[in-house]
């Protein structure tokens, strides 16, 4: 069985089939249950396979990534427990490939590069910190940029995580000097009010049962500031 792009409910699936399913994830929405008792995408997910599959008792989905609440995006959910722990050893082997554009106040004077740091976070008021390699708690936090289009002050960036920290694209261009537009929590003053203008816009990974190679792509919002002072279209297309 295989869906493919489809809105129910207000849940948009980009693809399903019996091992996985994708779908995306609106800006401010929680991935999944947290303190905060809101609504959340892994419970949204479970409401819908229930309803659509008139599936009595508790509907299994494995939680397989979270993107933060702000960050907008493609997900994966994983519908069985096999295919859920394949997904996470691809995580741990670097075969899950995920990328995010970002609108970072400013362009880094290198074009592209990598930024490698430790970052511990504080969860009393849920920040993250640059910190050195021997703090208590410090973990290796790693990405790659690539500067693809500029516009009035600001650069749109082509993001590749090799590691899959808590607020890390976020901390780690804050610690260059070039805040993501919008984020008032490490932005400071460089920040500007606004929609967080992050956004994870391909994922790729094998399928845990046919061993195909999976991607799917989800556009920010193309026709939204600061998006639309960019080519968004032309910046998701494979180089």
């Amino acid at each position: 069985m295989s869906e493919k792009s489809q809105r129910v409910d207000g849940l948009t699936v980009l693809y399903e089939d019996n091992h996985v399913i994708v779908v995306f994830k609106p800006q401010n929405v929680a991935s999944c249950p947290d303190e905060s008792g809101d609504g959340n995408l892994l419970d949204g997910v479970k409401a819908y396979l229930k309803e659509r599959y008139e599936k009595p008792g508790n509907v299994y989905v494995g939680l397989v990534h979270r993107l933060d609440r702000p960050t907008g995006g493609v997900m994966v959910f994983a519908k069985t427990s096999k295919a859920a722990g394949r997904l996470c050893e691809q995580m741990k082997t670097g075969d899950f490939d995920k990328r995010y554009l970002a609108v970072l106040n400013g362009a880094p004077h290198a074009e592209s590069g990598t930024l490698v740091n430790y970052l511990k976070k504080n969860t009393v008021n849920n920040m993250v910190y640059l910190c050195t390699q021997g703090t208590d708690g410090a973990k290796l936090a790693s990405l790659d940029y690539r500067i693809v289009q500029k516009a009035d002050g600001l650069a749109l960036a082509d993001i590749k995580l090799h590691t899959g920290r808590s607020h890390q694209i976020r901390v780690q261009t804050a610690g260059i000097a070039h805040p993501v537009y919008g984020d008032m929590r490490y932005g400071g003053e460089r920040a500007q009010k606004g929609k967080l203008a992050l956004w994870a816009y391909s994922l790729a990974f094998t399928h845990p049962v046919t061993h195909e190679r999976m991607k799917f792509i989800c556009e920010p919002p193309a026709d939204e500031i600061p998006w639309s002072k960019f080519d968004v279209a032309a910046a998701v297309k494979p180089i």
